[in-house]
């Protein structure tokens, strides 16, 4: 069975499912969602795909599943990849992509939308600063962190990677620069030439493009 991701590819949280699909070899496509056009937040999407109103969502043919860190967890139940080696390693796994949920992605989409995807006279000036401040600090502990390592955990690519990664290979401006991050930059190249790597609007349907809206490249 090919495997359903609902997704958008503005969507960095489902770009950290995608992505460990692409180069996990298992067979999957993605399946649209109009998230700018209100789909999510629709009593049928919220029925029938996701009551929490979210994406990323994948159908595995015997249920489905949501959040970006439990599509993680089954793609390594189903190949036993990127899960990290042994134990300690899957509890260091864990460890960062619950820190860049709470830490890095959760501030880093919130103001990506707030300073590019809402009307201009909407934005909120104070608190895109002071967000931006926030991630600052998150950007030097993973700056730090890969300092003199490849990956931030073990010895290859996990879901750590992933999830860290998710925001941080678009273009829209929002306080991320990756000139000023030299090992997360260099990080980022070697997340980019992983085979089957893919940018997220090359992966997943729909990009600001599509709505009249252009940025320059992170890449």
């Amino acid at each position: 069975m090919t495997l359903a991701l609902y997704c958008f590819g503005e969507s960095g949280n489902a770009y950290k499912a995608a992505l460990p699909l692409a180069l996990s070899g298992l067979a999957w496509q993605p399946v649209y969602v109009d998230f700018f056009n209100g789909e999510t937040r629709s009593e049928a999407f919220r029925r029938e795909i996701n009551a929490m109103g979210e994406i990323p969502v994948l159908d595995t043919g015997s249920g489905l599943l949501s959040q970006s860190g439990v599509i993680q967890d089954w793609i390594t139940e189903r190949t036993g990849r990127f899960g990290g080696s042994g134990a300690a390693e899957r509890r260091e796994v864990w460890r960062w992509v619950l820190w860049d949920n709470h830490k890095l992605s959760a501030i880093a989409g919130t103001v990506r939308f707030l300073a590019n995807f809402l009307p201009e006279e909407k934005r909120p000036a104070e608190v895109i600063a002071f967000q931006r401040k926030r991630l600052c600090g998150a950007f030097s502990v993973l700056e730090a962190h890969l300092g003199g390592r490849d990956w931030i955990v073990g010895d290859g690519p996990t879901h750590a990677d992933f999830s860290c990664c998710g925001y941080l290979f678009y273009a829209e401006p929002f306080g991320f620069a990756r000139a000023d991050w030299p090992a997360i930059d260099a990080w980022l190249a070697r997340i980019a030439a992983l085979p089957g790597w893919a940018h997220p609007y090359d992966l997943m349907p729909g990009s600001p493009a599509d709505r009249g809206l252009l940025f320059g490249s992170t890449s």
